[in-house]
């Protein structure tokens, strides 16, 4: 292969001993195995061509890698190109001396054309090869017999192929690398051609699984749309269940609550319409043991609670707002499904309560009995001897006829009650009216949260289910109460702290009003007729004393000394009696309780009532003093005093009282 190669880039220079015009023989080209000697050239051949040719190589490298690129081959083919090889003989000589000299050029033009063409017609004789063998005949040197020159030595040829020898080797080494490396290329490349067409149809059969893909996506989009509200009404998610059945009482769990009460709604809904569905026929069971599973969870949790409410210093209203109303949804759910266990539950809760508020209520009032409150009893009458009156031995003093900073209980912006702990350490004395207050603003703010919460955990409750529950539990503490407030003005006769009492208690309607919480209402009606009446029979106790009083005058300038004087002499003084100032002082603090009085109040007409007592009493003892003037002198003192103190009062009771007395200061001629 490389001898082909060599002769053909050989061919292309001509030998200094040849033509290069002369023809080549016709005759076929034995191929034969070189041996150590040197080859001869032919000089004037054509260059064979060839796929692997010494300039194919050398541009081939260029796409080759480099591990593939066989160093030195470059310059090996550059030198063979640049330096042919001299002194060889020609291959047509060699031919000459096998076969005969040939004709001349022109010579036989006449003949045929094997003449022509220089090939003889036969070969006569046999040649003598002198026991060579062809390769050694070829390689002899010629003796021609008749020849001018000698013929060319052989010995610098085969100098020069053993000097080329090893470039000779390399190169076909070279040769031999070079196609490996190109056989290697050939089947990586005839691998990846198979390869690539393999991906290729792997590409058109993902191309056409993905329109298939595709097309069955769309219609089952267009199937989901139709059958996806039918499918999630029958559903009930795994999880759903799951939470419900073994998970505790949360968010979570009241939204998958939530979730199975939707799709129950959502079957029954299908089976009502009448419509044979198997879906909903099958789903009802798993439905209906979900459901009742969810029940019992919830009877536990309420019972919990419940049981919760019973602890000593527990905090009912945290209880009620964390554990009730957080999760007020389930117990509808208990009681939409069983009633009557919801009944039940409702019950439990009622008694509960009722021990509860009853149990602290009971204790609150302990702690209240323990302040100290002011004895005002009948001898503190308004016309009583002061000298009758009895007080304890250590009691602070008071007055039961100034209004003073009573009235601060009811302008207080502070609704917070008194506190049990602070009622048994307090060593002061109070009105009858603290307690009262303490006791009835603890009981209306537990009432107006508890009617909240029964008003919003049962909410598919009646407004009449609620009142009555409302009313069982609060029953036993409203009586304690009445009966608190019963006991602080059954005995009393302190006008002022009854009055402070019923202006209180209105109050607290006006706020429960506000709080729409219409329930206590019996128990404020039941409050205020235990304070008028008391109201009303202490007005009588007053009118009483100053009947009593009045009776006691003689009417007569020379009569005897009043119950109130202590001599004949203070009879006749023109200064203002002692009981006006004490029924000035009391009418200007009723007038001030009174400031918003409605005209329904029988305050007006009890205080009428009063007055004219009053007024009888002064123009009788004025009888006593024998000298008009004086006598004059002496009614326009007191009417004068009395309208001094109940000058700062306001309202349209008090308005009218100081109009009627100044009418009856103004009526008297005093100079």
């Amino acid at each position: 292969m490389w001898l082909e190669r060599f002769s053909g880039q050989s061919a292309q220079s001509t030998p200094s001993g040849g033509s290069p015009n002369r023809p080549y023989s016709p005759s076929p080209r034995k191929s034969f195995q070189l041996g150590p000697s040197t080859l001869p050239r032919r000089p004037g051949l054509p260059s064979r061509t060839t796929s692997l040719s010494a300039a194919s190589l050398v541009g081939s490298t260029d796409s080759l890698p480099a591990a593939a690129r066989i160093p030195g081959a470059s310059n090996l083919r550059r030198d063979l190109a640049s330096s042919p090889a001299t002194d060889v003989q020609d291959p047509v000589d060699v031919l000459e001396r096998i076969l005969g000299p040939l004709p001349a050029k022109g010579q036989d033009e006449g003949g045929d054309i094997k003449q022509k063409t220089g090939a003889p017609d036969a070969i006569d004789g046999d040649i003598d090869f002198g026991g060579l063998s062809l390769e050694q005949f070829a390689n002899a040197r010629p003796q021609p017999a008749s020849t001018t020159q000698p013929p060319p030595s052989t010995d610098a040829a085969v100098e020069d192929f053993e000097k080329e020898k090893d470039r000779f080797e390399d190169l076909h080494k070279s040769i031999v690398s070079c196609d490996e490396v190109l056989s290697s290329v050939e089947t990586y490349l005839t691998s990846f051609q198979a390869d690539l067409a393999a991906v290729a149809a792997e590409i058109e059969t993902l191309q056409n699984r993905s329109t298939t893909l595709n097309t069955k996506l769309e219609n089952r989009k267009v199937v989901e749309k139709v059958l996806a509200p039918e499918v999630e009404a029958f559903g009930i998610p795994p999880a759903a269940v799951r939470k419900i059945a073994e998970g505790t009482v949360d968010d979570s769990w009241v939204r998958a609550l939530e979730e199975l009460e939707k799709r129950s709604r959502s079957i029954d809904a299908k089976l009502k319409e009448g419509k044979d569905i198997k879906a909903a026929q099958d789903i009802r069971p798993l439905v209906d043991d979900v459901s009742n599973k969810a029940v019992e969870r919830i009877r536990d949790y309420v019972v919990a609670q419940i049981k919760a409410l019973r602890s000593p210093s527990i905090n009912a209203q945290i209880i009620q707002q964390n554990s009730f109303l957080r999760y007020r949804g389930v117990f509808g759910f208990l009681a939409q499904r069983q009633p009557q266990l919801g009944e039940e539950i409702s019950q439990a809760y009622i008694n509960t309560m009722r021990w509860y508020y009853l149990n602290n209520f009971t204790r609150y009032r302990t702690a209240l009995d323990k302040l100290n409150i002011h004895n005002i009893d009948q001898t503190e009458a308004i016309a009583a001897d002061p000298a009758r009156k009895t007080v304890k031995p250590g009691a602070p003093p008071h007055d039961a006829f100034s209004i003073g900073r009573r009235t601060e209980n009811l302008r207080t912006t502070n609704d917070t009650a008194l506190s049990s702990y602070l009622a048994e350490e307090d060593k002061g004395t109070h009105y009858l009216e603290v307690p009262f207050r303490a006791f009835n603003l603890a009981l209306v703010d537990n009432a107006s949260a508890e009617y909240s919460f029964l008003t919003e955990f049962f909410t598919k409750q009646s407004f009449h289910a609620t009142n009555r529950k409302f009313n069982e539990i609060f029953q036993p503490t409203f009586e304690l109460g009445q009966a608190l407030t019963r006991q602080l003005v059954e005995q009393s006769v302190d006008a002022l702290g009854i009055l402070t009492c019923v202006r209180l208690n209105q109050h607290f309607a006006f706020e429960l009003q506000r709080r729409k919480v219409p329930a206590v209402e019996g128990y404020i009606n039941g409050t205020n007729m235990l304070l008028w009446p008391r109201f009303q029979r202490i007005i009588d106790v007053h009118c009483e004393s100053v009947r009593k009083l009045t009776a006691s005058l003689s009417g007569k300038p020379a009569g005897s000394a009043l119950s109130l004087t202590s001599s004949s002499a203070s009879s006749q003084s023109t200064a203002p009696h002692p009981l006006t100032q004490r029924f000035a002082n009391f009418l200007q603090g009723i007038l001030s309780l009174s400031s918003e009085a409605g005209d329904d109040e029988p305050i007006g007409s009890s205080l009428g009532r009063l007055r004219k007592e009053y007024e009888a009493f002064l123009v009788k003892q004025s009888k006593s003093v024998p000298e008009a003037r004086k006598r004059d002198r002496f009614l326009y003192n007191n009417y004068s005093l009395v309208c001094t103190i109940v000058a700062d009062t306001e309202g349209k009771m008090a308005e009218e009282f100081k109009g009627h007395f100044a009418e009856l200061k103004d009526a008297l001629s005093v100079d």
